[in-house]
């Protein structure tokens, strides 16, 4: 039998692996020089003032909300189609998260709605967080207006949209403040990591010392001065959420590759494209001219032309060698935000339709042209032996 197919894997080179070792044998193992480097270049790429390296995503949104002055009483508008660290971090802070359910088409947040949402919470709506699923863009233009018409700042959780476009222009260079992931299955993979990117430099300076403590002094500037420098202070109750110099290193030669492994995710997206497009299930749209990050291929199964449900799709594909997943569980149907907000499937009844028949598809760039094809085929195999 072949090899199985993991749903996701990073694509690891030697640059990583050397810039690693190097940093190994430099002594410096947590937030230094190569933090540094990879927050400088990543501001450059994204043509932003500020980049904060962070340890999550989860750590950027949380200390985002933090600088911008969510707290009790106030109200964060999202997405119910998403991972719960998006509204996770709104109950942190003792504020509201308010969910609005998705477009049918992008998956993203519904415009409408959340037009409908801001206005029934007219004055306490302290900041929006759209979340770019699998990779595409929102319908930023309309957020950003929606946001300054109610005087909410804008968060974008743009942990798959990197490096996502709208309208030509990178996700995360504009808006207020921008959050991404480098977790091992994103399309840039640090392990665990982060980075937070904003041009309001009071934001980004509370953001730096939040990140270590509270501490008004990067730990970098305490250990490797050539003066005694061991004094700081404590001028806030701050996290632990620096990032680490081992995870930088790995960055760095991440971002300099992620057009190249775009392009290749792009590539499998294409090809899934072409060959499922007569299949008993609906295809993720694909933007004409902006670039899409690819960071999930999902597709909504026919279930009025299959004699399987999803999971069982699942389990099939998984028998065939083939891994996939589920993206995502909406929180309307997780435990606690079920019983937080009173929610029920029939107040989100796109996310709960999206939910029940879709999966997504292994698609990465160190996927090999024979394990793509083994995709392609291991589905169609599946859609003609359960056919009705």
């Amino acid at each position: 039998m072949s090899e199985f197919i993991p749903f996701a894997l990073p694509l690891i080179g030697e640059d990583e692996i050397n810039e690693v070792v190097s940093t190994l044998k430099s002594g410096w193992l947590t937030t230094g020089p190569q933090t540094r480097r990879f927050e400088n270049d990543f501001a450059s790429f994204l043509r932003r003032d500020h980049a904060i390296a962070v340890n999550s995503a989860t750590a950027g949104l949380h200390l985002a909300l933090e600088a911008v002055g969510v707290g009790r009483g106030d109200v964060v508008v999202t997405t119910v189609y998403t991972f719960t660290a998006t509204a996770e971090v709104i109950r942190y802070l003792d504020a509201t998260p308010v969910f609005v359910d998705i477009d049918p088409v992008t998956k993203n947040l519904d415009i409408n709605q959340l037009s409908e949402v801001v206005k029934m919470n007219a004055g306490r709506v302290k900041a929006i967080i759209p979340v770019h699923f699998a990779g595409l863009a929102c319908e930023m233009d309309e957020i950003i207006k929606i946001g300054r018409e109610c005087g909410a700042v804008i968060v974008e959780d743009a942990a798959h949209a990197l490096p996502t476009t709208y309208k030509g222009q990178l996700v995360g260079s504009f808006g207020d403040i921008a959050v991404f992931s480098f977790y091992a299955t994103k399309t840039l993979a640090t392990g665990e990591g982060g980075m937070v990117v904003t041009n309001n430099a009071d934001w980004a300076s509370r953001m730096k010392t939040m990140r270590l403590h509270g501490i008004n002094r990067d730990v970098f500037d305490r250990y490797s001065s050539k003066k005694p420098s061991w004094y700081y202070e404590v001028v806030a109750p701050g996290f632990k959420y620096n990032m680490t110099d081992v995870a930088a290193a790995i960055g760095i030669h991440q971002l300099r590759k992620l057009n190249n492994m775009q392009r290749r995710r792009q590539e499998i997206a294409h090809i899934y494209l072409a060959e499922f497009s007569n299949l008993p299930f609906d295809l993720p749209f694909s933007p004409d001219s902006d670039v899409h990050a690819w960071h999930l291929f999902t597709i909504e199964l026919k279930l009025n032309q299959l004699s399987l449900d999803r999971d069982g799709f699942i389990a099939a594909l998984v028998e065939a060698g083939v891994g996939a997943s589920v993206h995502f569980i909406p929180l309307h149907r997780q435990p606690y935000w079920k019983v937080f907000g009173a929610l029920n499937d029939s107040d989100f009844p796109v996310a709960t339709d999206k939910f029940l028949r879709t999966l997504s598809l292994p698609i990465y760039p160190a996927m090999s042209d024979d394990q793509i094809m083994r995709v392609v085929q291991a589905v169609k195999n599946i859609c003609n032996q359960h056919a009705l």
